[in-house]
Order: C-alpha cells, then structure tokens, then sequence
C-alpha cells in the first residue's frame, strides 16, 4: 500500500513542499525569538506574544479559512499563502519595533489557517481513503522531523550568519513551496468539489453545512473532545517543562532541548509505525496514547521529586515516550476526520479541528503558567499525568459504544457513495 502511496505524484509533492515549508517555519521562529529576546531585550511578556500572534489567527479564523478552502480553488488557495507569507517574512528584515514583528506574525499566522486546511482538502482529493491512513502517518513523519531538524539548522545559521539570512532563506522555502504546489495535478476527486461548490448560494450556507456535519457524527465529536481535552491538560504542564528541570540539582544545561528532540524522536517513530500497520482502531489507539502521555509525565515529575541522577538519560527517554503517545493520539484522528469526511467539506472540518487544537494550546500554557505559580511545578505535573490517565480510563468503558458509532457512520457513507454511483 505504502509503495502505491509513494508513486502517488500528486501527494509526493504535497509532502515535499511541506517539508521544504516547515523547515523554513522553525528557522524563523528560532531567528525571531534570538532577535527579539537577546539583541532587542524583550521581557517575558513580549516574547510570549510572538507565539500568540501565530496562533491567535488560527484560533479565531480556523473555521472560516476552512469555509474558504472548501469554496476556492485549493491549490491556488495554497499558492498565494505561500507568496504572501514569504513577502511577510521579509518585511521582519526592515522591522524596527517589536509591534512591526508582531503585526508580521500575526499576518502570516492568518495566511497559514487558510493554508492549512486548503492543504488537507487537496490531500483528501489527491489520496484514496485505503491509503489515507499511511498518508497521515507520512505527514506526521515529516511535522515531528522538522520540529528536530529545524531548531537545529536555525541556532547554528543564526550563530554563524545572524537573524537576517535567516529570514532571507525562510522566505526562499515558502517561494519554492509555492513553486511545486502550481505543478500539482487536477485530482479526479476535485470533480464532485466542482459541482457541490455550484449548489452552494452563500458563505454562511456553507459555514452552516460543516458545522451540521460535524454534529451529526458523534465520533468526530467525541474525538474531537479527546484530542481537544488531552492537548488542554497536557499544555499546563507541558509548557513548564524548563520549570520542572530547574528542580533537579545537576541537570545538564542542554536537558531541555534534548527532551525537546526525544519528544520529536518519538513522533516521528509513531508516524513510521501507522504508516506500516494501518488496520488499528483509531480511539483505542488515541485512548492508549493519553494514558502513555499521562504515565510519562508523571514519572517525569516523581524522578524530579526525586533528584534521581542521570537525568539525561530518563529525561529524553521519557520525552521519547510522550512524544510516540502524543503521535498515537493525533495520527489516527486525523486519519479518520480524512477518511469519513466528504472531500468537499474537507476544508470546513480541518479548519473547525485546528482552531479548537490551538484554542487549547493558547490556553493551556497560560493557565498552567498561574497554576504552577499558586501549587508548585511537581503537584503540576502530577494533576496533569491524574487527568490525563483518569480520562483514558473513562473513555476505555466507552470506547465499544463510540466504535458502534464510527462504524455506523462508515457503513452510512458507503452506502451513499453506492447509491451515487448507480
């Protein structure tokens, strides 16, 4: 499966030109953060909003992008992200206060909610849904490898040539992005997207029609809720992480960026797993997944407690285990929101999931910021790994009555795809 998957010319140049885009994500991000916080001498505040002024537009547009992504053409959709975001990159260079950064980051923070789900709307047209499921676990690959390639090959740029060259290559990467994303095919499944958008009288009917779809399948709402949920929980302490390790009296000064790597390490392994092994259930996966990052963070916090030694060896590895429960979790949801979704809603429904996932890690961070200040880092991570075991537990009772519910609506979708094609 996996081998007709990779002759799929279409999705192999989708992939590329997410690889090429996501490393030019984190070479900016790390410039903008070394520019701001050390040459500029922002406090903590102004350096938190950096990453607000990214998700903040995601939050708030998500489902309208989708709208979007779903009512244009997806490819140029993509395209004129990629361009507007490669000029916005730019104009950081001839940024002389921080305001101009963060009205630049909130600009290209927009662009990429429209990217976003335009993008897994053309996944959906250009990949069958027998192979979906390793296309997930391929994309995931390619996220959880540049979040440790990325970091990386920016601190050493912005060592050796400073923030500016950096923002010149990241621009570079969205303009090739944009390059390859013109020569992608006109898939077959785009056809039906062509004719639903024609029935279409209004933005709002089309708002509306997502947002009835969602609600009527109950598994994409209580995954949605388990995702949603777990990501809420985990970001109170996963946030504090470098909070934590200031607890242990000889941890290593690069303990936090190499449990960073063991996360993205773990990831990346979850996704070459799927990608293999596809006949699985997607909620007893997502519910072993919580119970996994659970279980590592609160060992994390009990070795902390501790002062164990040798914390570079349990800390990535621990970070190791987090990150592969973490892939189990998003993998197969989003696996299954592709497969059950209808290619011309896609949009819709990816915009909906990405605005609540990053209303969660807006959240999330903040109100564990005040929570470990009132209770203390360890007690922290210890509710944290609590709720997130506690709520695998729960939904194990209910996970045959959720599967019922996903098996229903296949059988639904099958049958009216049947009564489409006679």
């Amino acid at each position: 499966m996996e081998g007709s998957l990779l002759r799929n010319k279409g999705y192999i140049t989708l992939m590329v030109a997410q690889l090429i885009s996501s490393i030019g994500d984190w070479l900016s991000i790390v410039a903008i953060i070394t520019m701001v916080g050390l040459k500029w001498n922002a406090s903590p505040i102004e350096v938190s909003l950096i990453i607000l002024c990214l998700a903040v537009p995601m939050a708030l547009f998500g489902p309208f992008a989708g709208t979007f992504a779903d009512r244009f053409n997806r490819k140029t959709l993509m395209v004129v992200s990629d361009l507007v975001r490669a000029g916005l990159v730019i104009m950081l260079i001839f940024a002389t206060t921080i305001w101009m950064v963060y009205i630049c980051l909130f600009g290209i923070g927009l662009f990429a909610a429209l990217f976003i789900p335009a993008k897994n709307g053309k996944l959906k047209e250009l990949v069958p849904d027998h192979q979906m499921k390793s296309a997930m676990s391929i994309t995931s690959m390619i996220d959880s490898g540049t979040k440790v390639l990325g970091p990386l090959l920016s601190g050493l740029l912005v060592t050796a040539f400073g923030s500016t060259p950096v923002f010149v290559i990241d621009s570079a990467t969205f303009i090739l992005s944009a390059i390859l994303l013109i020569t992608l095919p006109a898939s077959a499944l785009a056809e039906p997207l062509e004719s639903e958008k024609s029935k279409s009288s209004s933005f709002r009917k089309d708002f509306v029609e997502g947002v009835n779809f969602m609600k009527g399948n109950q598994f994409l709402l209580v995954g949605l809720s388990i995702l949603t949920i777990s990501l809420l929980i985990l970001q109170l302490s996963d946030s504090q992480i470098i909070v934590l390790i200031r607890e242990l009296t000889n941890a290593s000064p690069d303990l936090f960026g190499i449990i960073v790597t063991g996360s993205g390490l773990g990831m990346f392994f979850s996704g070459w797993i799927l990608s293999k092994k596809t006949d699985y259930k997607p909620i007893l996966l997502m519910l072993f997944g919580v119970f996994g990052m659970g279980v590592s963070f609160g060992l994390l916090a009990v070795f902390t407690g501790m002062d164990l030694a040798h914390s570079i060896l349990w800390g990535p590895g621990l970070g190791l285990v987090a990150g592969f429960s973490a892939g189990i979790v998003f993998i197969p949801f989003q696996a299954a929101v592709q497969t059950d979704t209808p290619v011309h809603i896609t949009g819709r429904v990816f915009g909906v999931i990405n605005s609540a996932t990053t209303t969660a890690t807006i959240i999330g961070p903040l109100l564990g910021g005040i929570l470990v200040t009132v209770f203390g880092v360890i007690p922290m991570f210890i509710t944290t790994a609590s709720l997130l075991v506690i709520m695998s537990l729960v939904g194990l009772l209910f996970r045959s009555k959720i599967e019922r519910s996903e098996n229903d609506v296949s059988k639904g979708e099958q049958g009216a795809q049947g009564a489409a094609s006679s």
